[in-house]
């Protein structure tokens, strides 16, 4: 059975302009799949959408939203119609470097918005077709950040762990429904944001950035196979020395140690 025949004709990927979601959006193109795309910048994910279409000869509906409004998930509903949705992938997220307290409120309730709320409405909806016809398949990004309390990018890591028990829940409630749900935890990923960021090397122990299509390629091959994976051999090896050989206090005070190097961060 091919990925097409498993998962239907038309995938949404939500934050995909550019970098992973980019990248999810050229992969699915490639097995087949019509797609919506969905982002905030219109130039950009018009410009997107068309290469995408032009080298891969599937129709691609571009959906310029910005996922913090309250009102994004409906706004979206009506952009596509009657159009099935049966492969979604929900990229998009918003963080702050930082400390907790030298930016305001609604930066962080933004990222709540945008990496929860919007997530829980979508997949909702559009989870909730999937479960009714039994086909379909969801990607949800997570992040390394995610598996312990992550200094100077607290409420970002937070969603990130909500993002990925929430993934491995719906595996559970919906894998005897035909519908696929696996949690992507990637590192530190060559994206233009990523890169935009300026971050320098914390030790020699940090795992090297990967290509958004490696994270992409090795995720579609792991749907359906497990409820989470982490993507990389280094993000794997640190996550292990984590979560199983250091202390809890151990890994929080080395990932914030390790972003105040990073990010040059002076509290």
């Amino acid at each position: 059975m091919t990925f097409k025949e498993k998962y239907g004709s038309t995938a949404l990927v939500a934050g995909a302009s550019e970098g992973l979601g980019a990248a999810y959006a050229y992969a699915l193109a490639a097995r087949g799949l019509d797609l919506v795309l969905v982002a905030r910048r219109k130039e950009l994910l018009e410009e997107t959408a068309w290469q995408i279409s032009t080298k891969h000869g599937v129709k691609v509906l571009p959906v310029v939203c910005d996922l913090a409004d309250i009102d994004a998930t409906e706004r979206i509903q009506t952009a596509i119609g009657n159009t099935n949705i049966s492969f979604l992938v929900y990229n998009a997220a918003l963080s702050y470097i930082g400390p907790f307290l030298s930016t305001n409120a609604d930066t962080h309730t933004n990222i709540a918005a945008v990496n929860m709320v919007t997530q829980l409405k979508m997949l909702h909806y559009f989870g909730g077709k999937m479960a009714e016809q039994h086909k379909g398949g969801i990607v949800i990004m997570t992040s390394i950040a995610g598996l312990q309390g992550s200094g100077y990018l607290s409420t970002y890591a937070a969603t990130k762990a909500f993002n990925r028990v929430l993934a491995e829940g719906l595996w559970y409630e919906w894998k005897n429904k035909g519908v696929d749900v696996i949690a992507c935890c990637a590192g530190a990923t060559a994206t233009p944001n990523y890169i935009n960021t300026n971050p320098a090397k914390a030790s020699a122990m940090q795992p090297k950035e990967q290509l958004s299509e490696e994270v992409v390629e090795a995720c579609l091959q792991k749907i359906g196979k497990t409820p989470f994976f982490i993507s990389g051999t280094g993000n794997k090896l640190v996550s292990f020395l984590m979560q199983h050989i250091f202390s809890r206090k151990q890994a929080i005070n080395m990932m914030g140690d390790s972003m105040k190097k990073v990010y040059r961060i002076v509290d």
